[in-house]
């Protein structure tokens, strides 16, 4: 929200209250405690005036610290609030003297000033990375008398701004004005469905606003060297995260709010869809099944859209028997061919569903101040939503999920969760304004655990569309509505390494687009994206998406890009398995991984498939890609041909073609199966060595067995954890296999 006309002005009817110096500190165990009046203290008459703001300092771990900011402390506190995680075993230290207060976390300082002007300083080993001034800090009233904080964050000379959720806009985000406020608006607007609010920086810094309902920011907009945001709020409380690199923030940020859970591997096989509004029944469902055998397509998952209930009965979880009459029957059908079953649900129940009046009368239905049941028409008739802040409320929607899991469903497409009114009283008192970006979060953890409980923790798995902050804690999301045009890919593609760039480590989209019908050309282009994603999933709105209804030459593209992933399964594993540990997203932005480098700064076309996979999707019929390649010698992954940089490159690629890079210095690991993505990686798997150098040592976890490569002159020498393990070591044309029971291999390099 802007408040000034210009440098020196406020907008007609804003008025404006800012710390001008420091009055007393206190320490309070590992805390500071500053009490600033927003006019001087000249005399003691100047102590009778206000407002007068209290600003404390605290870290919950290491190298994060907290900066709470109240005027008015007598509201009643309300939720929701974000799960903020704590370390309990740390204290940080404060100090003060008669210049400074200071309070140390780590390698991250804040420094108040206790002379001069009012002035806050964020210091790691030394270094300011980040300041608030006069007046950056202030209570802000406009012309309704609406009271709002704000905070103003010096933005350095060529630093970039990251993050603040899936946005569909450009990667950077300096000059934007960004509001988080969850939204149905498809990929080509301003809105998003996943807001989070916490950004990042290539200058060694994150911040994190620890409010969760809507929190605006102006990105070096309204005062163009600074980040600014502000709450209608009497308290804001925002969190400053030390790095230095982006990875080292990303690690820092989701140990705060929640690192995202392991899927399952077979989730990131191929996804099939029915569609949103086709027409479908089981001999549909089987036609695509059976289409897809035939042209020896493997599938993984097949995902049931919104008519599998019946019409203006979404959500009452019942299969429509008109089309569907023995659900159980046609499931287990599904399970004999190797299949996992998704079907579609929301948190929205439509006033015909049967589970309407069941709901009303239970009060697990959102209701009005005045106690009556919220409802609208927009989406389905008459409908209402699941009050998922009652236990209650949640337990009997769980109660549903589960009679489908015992029907054989596994997962579920957990659709919308955006339009949450704000003229509405959650039964355990919410505000409603915090309440609206949180929803999707109580919906979504509700429909996870239920999966949790009854499929393990290694089970687990749903299709999200919205999202906020901590929510990466329950994968996977996909990119929302997005159209059949190339631009509308290139948007999906910026929104989903923003997500990434925002804590969350799984993405997806759909391929071919939503809304429309691609080309053919569009399809095939979309297909070698779609396939080099984190999660692969074919769906439309209105037409079908299996390959053969637009030409055969799709079929054998999808053929080779789904085998292609299948067998870099090993390797994706691992890159999953580290977006657990660590936050570090299976998709990333080329900044995440280079970001010495000034050219990746502004990438937002092509990215990182784990640590060592460059990607850059082919954004045209004609197969015309440019792409940026970092400093060292690149080899191309389906060629073997090698490019050095740091250069730019263009070329024309097919449609079976995409620039596949591996980065120099690293191993792949591949694995011997290419038709389903969830077998015993380390039986049989094959080591690519790239590009490495004299005396490199590379270890390559690859499942429960961990390899190490090294190079000596022009011998590479690998050992395996596990002598049992068939496996073979390979460069360039070069292949050598382990005999049986030594897990030792020499592998001779063709001359340099």
């Amino acid at each position: 929200m802007k408040f000034t006309d210009g440098y020196w002005l406020l907008r007609e009817g804003v008025t404006a209250a800012h710390p001008v110096q420091v009055l007393d500190v206190t320490t309070p165990p590992g805390a500071l405690e500053i009490h600033a009046p927003t006019q001087p203290i000249r005399h003691r008459g100047d102590l009778l005036k206000g407002p007068v703001v209290t600003i404390s300092a605290h870290a919950p771990m290491p190298d994060v610290i907290g900066l709470t900011f109240t005027h008015f402390d007598g509201e009643q506190p309300r939720g929701p609030r974000f799960e903020i995680q704590r370390d309990d075993a740390f204290t940080p230290h404060a100090e003060y003297d008669e210049e400074t207060a200071t309070l140390t976390a780590g390698a991250l300082a804040v420094r108040v000033a206790r002379t001069g002007p009012w002035h806050v300083d964020f210091l790691a080993h030394g270094r300011t990375l980040t300041t608030s001034g006069p007046k950056n800090m202030g209570i802000m009233r406009d012309a309704t008398g609406a009271h709002y904080l704000r905070e103003q964050l010096g933005l350095g000379v060529g630093t970039s701004v990251y993050g603040l959720g899936e946005r569909f806009g450009p990667l950077v985000k300096n000059g934007q004005v960004v509001d988080i406020w969850n939204a149905d608006g498809g990929t080509a607007t301003e809105q998003a469905y996943k807001n989070v609010p916490f950004f990042l920086t290539d200058a060694g810094y994150g911040v994190f606003v620890d409010h969760p309902g809507k929190v605006s920011f102006e990105v070096g907009s309204e005062a163009v060297s600074r980040v600014q945001f502000s709450v209608e709020s009497q308290q804001l409380t925002y969190y400053v995260i030390y790095g230095p690199t982006p990875k080292d923030i990303l690690r820092k940020y989701t140990a705060l709010t929640g690192r995202p859970a392991l899927p399952p591997a077979w989730s990131f096989g191929l996804w099939l869809s029915t569609s949103f509004t086709t027409s479908y029944d089981e001999a549909t469902v089987t036609s695509f099944i059976d289409g897809m055998k035939e042209r020896e397509l493997p599938l993984s998952v097949f995902h049931f859209d919104c008519f599998w209930m019946r019409e203006f009965n979404w959500c009452d979880f019942q299969w429509d028997p008109r089309v569907f009459p023995d659900p159980e029957g046609m499931l287990s059908r599904l399970k004999e061919r190797g299949l996992r079953v998704c079907v579609w649900i929301n948190p929205y129940i439509a006033q015909r569903s049967p589970l309407f009046a069941e709901g009303k009368a239970l009060g697990h239905l959102l209701k009005k101040p005045d106690g009556s049941v919220w409802q609208w028409d927009l989406w389905q008739p008459g409908m209402a939503l699941v009050d998922f802040t009652s236990p209650d409320a949640r337990d009997w929607y769980a109660a549903k999920l589960e009679a489908l899991l015992a029907q054989g469903v596994d997962c579920f497409k957990t659709d919308f969760g955006e339009r949450i009114p704000v003229d509405v009283a959650y039964a355990d008192g919410s505000d409603p304004e915090r309440m609206h970006n949180y929803y999707t979060h109580l919906y979504n953890r509700t429909v996870f655990e239920v999966l949790r409980k009854h499929r393990g923790e290694q089970e687990a798995v749903v299709f999200a569309r919205s999202a906020t902050a901590g929510s990466q804690k329950f994968p996977v999301h996909w990119g929302g509505d997005c159209e059949a045009t190339y631009e509308s890919m290139a948007e999906s593609l910026r929104g989903g390494l923003s997500l990434g760039l925002s804590g969350f480590g799984f993405w997806s989209h759909d391929i071919g687009g939503f809304e429309g019908t691609p080309t053919p050309a569009l399809f095939k282009r979309w297909l070698a994206f779609g396939l080099l994603s984190s999660h692969s999933r074919l769906h439309g709105s209105s037409s079908y998406r299996v390959p053969w209804l637009f030409d055969e030459e799709s079929v054998d593209v999808l053929r080779h890009f789904t085998r292609l992933k299948l067998r870099l399964m090993p390797y994706l594993y691992e890159a999953a398995r580290t977006a657990q540990a660590e936050g570090v997203p299976v998709m990333r932005a080329m900044v995440l991984e280079f970001p010495d480098d000034p050219g990746c700064a502004h990438l937002e076309r092509q990215y990182m498939l784990g640590p060592d996979l460059l990607v850059a999707p082919v954004f045209s019929d004609e197969g015309e890609v440019s792409y940026y390649v970092p400093e060292g010698t690149w080899t191309d992954y389906l060629t073997g041909r090698t490019v050095t940089g740091p250069r730019w490159v263009r070329e024309r690629h097919g449609f079976s073609s995409v620039p596949l890079l591996v980065r120099p210095g690293a191993v792949i690991p591949v694995g011997a199966v290419d038709d389903r993505p969830d077998y015993p990686y380390a039986d049989g798997v094959t080591l690519r060595a790239f590009g490495l150098e004299q005396g490199a040592q590379v270890t390559v976890p690859v499942g429960d067995v961990t390899f190490t490569v090294v190079r000596e002159g022009k011998t590479l020498r690998a050992s395996c954890s596990d002598p049992r393990a068939p496996w073979a070591l390979a460069s360039g044309e070069r292949t050598a296999r382990a005999a049986a029971g030594t897990g030792f291999l020499s592998l001779e390099l063709e001359s340099e």
